[in-house]
């Protein structure tokens, strides 16, 4: 397995290659000119913001909701979980749709209550719609900490003289660090990478700079550049998660088994709770799903209008489902390599699957246009090149369930397969593929689910007029076609809702 591992893990830094030798096709002067010019500042200035804010109003909504969908009496908790996660549902352009329908002479409140409203647009904007969409990332997280945070802790100070303040702050806030840590990476790689909320918000992002330096032909050197910098950006934040993450010791060390927490009774703050809990399903869940039926009633469309969706759906199946596939194959050898073979390099290889993930999107597609146009022209403007890239950005999400599988299967079985004859490939295929086979069956779905709705790639390496549903939504809001992007984005949402169902009732088995 080690030949298609090393293919996969070294792949991933074939375009990065490419892009820097596309940056530094031009002269030293001129690098450092394009790099200090006020220009990059203000991008560089302009994108942690928004991350920072992002991550800001997601802990805002994420963390409490957690806290009292585990901790609290409130009731309905599992009502409260599942509405929390649906919004992973709704990509986060479906939400901008949402958000900027709303306003201007022709939106959704103009045409029911006659209304005009400025249309959100901007950093603001830009922060509402990707929070809106990535918060449920830090709930899980969260939650998942709390679920499996022992009480004798909290217990042990309170009966030292701590108030119930200085327990939350001295004892389940440091507990929750590697929850934390963990959704801010997921929602800050996010933000950084993000390219449709930055883009219709009309706010100078990096991706949005990028995007608008390599479709105008201005300046191709300077759109290298850019990703180059997004790029350093992003793997400061990985590198920053691990430093303060740190070598801390979070599991239990006394003998006896883990006690469920006490409840808090919320009593006279109940209304309160209710009332928070009701005010973030309603910003994350109703209003982007009541502006998409409002659109469908205000401008129903016909029968005729069916075939176009169908056919977006039809192309974006056409690179997911293979993309999905081969994403699991390519993950497997990595993971048999990372959890079963003392290899020297082992190690790196799994890293550079997970490095895949971490480039933004937007510098991963010019990458692989800077790749395909040097190095292999035939590949340009094909469907290969966009499965290509889904399989490098993915790989790290099949990844991850075929290796913990993988680590908590017994080897002896395959070493007894073997010791009765059988040759290593079918050792494995007959003794410990089918003991992975869900974690693979749920590797590749996730990447299917997310290769669906996926948008800054297709955009930029998809061939002219292959338009999937994504891009459909993103064509038709950008140029204010509200009313025709409702069914494109309604069947992105309907498909998205049965992977979230899936994941939902997945958790909820024993």
């Amino acid at each position: 397995m080690l030949i298609p591992a090393l293919v996969a893990g070294i792949g991933t830094l074939v375009p990065i290659v490419y892009l820097v030798l596309r940056a530094f096709d031009a002269d030293l002067a001129t690098i450092q000119r394009l790099v200090l010019r006020e220009r990059t500042w203000t991008l560089m200035v302009n994108t942690l913001s928004l991350t920072l804010g992002v991550l800001a109003l997601s802990t805002v909504m994420a963390v409490p909701l957690a806290w009292l969908a585990v901790r609290s009496d409130i009731r309905f908790k599992r009502l409260v979980t599942i509405l929390a996660v649906v919004p992973l549902a709704i990509p986060g352009y479906v939400v901008a749709y949402a958000l900027i329908s709303l306003g201007g002479a022709n939106g959704l409140l103009s045409q029911l209550l006659g209304t005009v409203v400025p249309r959100p647009s901007g950093y603001y904007g830009a922060v509402a719609a990707l929070t809106l969409y990535t918060y449920p990332y830090l709930f899980l997280n969260v939650r998942a900490a709390l679920l499996g945070l022992d009480p004798v802790l909290e217990e042990s100070a309170r009966s030292l003289g701590y108030s119930s303040r200085e327990v939350a702050w001295r004892v389940v806030l440091p507990q929750l660090r590697p929850a934390l840590l963990a959704g801010w990476l997921v929602i800050a790689l996010y933000v950084l990478g993000d390219f449709g909320v930055v883009t219709l918000m009309r706010f100078e992002a990096f991706s949005y700079a990028i995007y608008l330096q390599y479709s105008s032909a201005f300046d191709r050197t300077y759109a290298a550049l850019l990703s180059l910098i997004l790029l350093g950006l992003t793997l400061l934040i990985v590198a920053g998660e691990g430093r303060l993450l740190g070598r801390r010791t979070y599991s239990r060390t006394g003998s006896g088994s883990q006690r469920a927490a006490t409840r808090t009774r919320l009593g006279r703050w109940s209304p309160l709770a209710y009332g928070y809990v009701t005010s973030v399903m309603m910003v994350s869940l109703v209003l982007p799903l009541t502006v998409l039926a409002s659109w469908l009633v205000v401008a129903p469309p016909g029968i005729q209008a069916l075939q176009p969706v169908l056919e977006a759906f039809g192309r974006s199946a056409s690179v997911a489902v293979p993309a999905a596939v081969i994403t699991a194959l390519a993950a497997m050898p990595i993971a048999y390599l990372s959890a079963r073979v003392r290899l020297i390099g082992s190690r790196l290889i799994e890293r550079l699957a997970y490095f895949g993930y971490a480039i933004p999107p937007v510098s991963l597609a010019l990458a692989l246009v800077f790749f395909s146009l040097r190095s292999m022209p035939w590949l340009y403007q094909t469907l290969t090149i966009l499965v290509m890239a889904y399989v490098i950005s993915f790989l790290a999400l099949a990844l991850g369930p075929i290796r913990s599988a993988l680590m908590q299967v017994p080897p002896r079985l395959e070493e007894a397969a073997r010791s009765l004859g059988r040759p290593p490939f079918v050792a494995f295929f007959q003794t410990t593929f089918p003991l992975i086979r869900r974690p693979v069956v749920a590797g590749t779905a996730l990447v299917l689910m997310v290769a669906m709705k996926e948008l800054p790639l297709t955009f930029l390496l998809a061939p002219t007029g292959f338009t999937t549903l994504a891009v459909r939504v993103f064509t038709r809001t950008s140029e204010g076609m509200m009313a025709e992007a409702a069914p494109f984005a309604l069947a992105i949402v309907l498909f998205s809702c049965l992977f979230v169902s899936l994941l939902v009732s997945y958790e909820g088995r024993r």
